[in-house]
């Protein structure tokens, strides 16, 4: 798998929902081969601002 759900740029806490939730766009079937099969999220991001300086470094 690309990354987790934990530390994904989309993962956002909704006060309403008193949870986290993924702001990305997923189709229903994308999300349920992402949630139930394991694979990679297409559009997964790294919360770390940081990552790609270090990776030019």
């Amino acid at each position: 798998m690309t990354g987790r759900c934990d530390d994904c740029a989309y993962n956002l806490y909704d006060d309403e929902l008193e949870e986290y939730v993924c702001e990305a766009y997923l189709d229903e079937d994308e999300f349920y081969h992402v949630m139930r099969e394991g694979r990679a999220c297409p559009y997964y991001r790294s919360g770390d601002d940081y990552e790609l300086v270090r990776h030019q470094n």
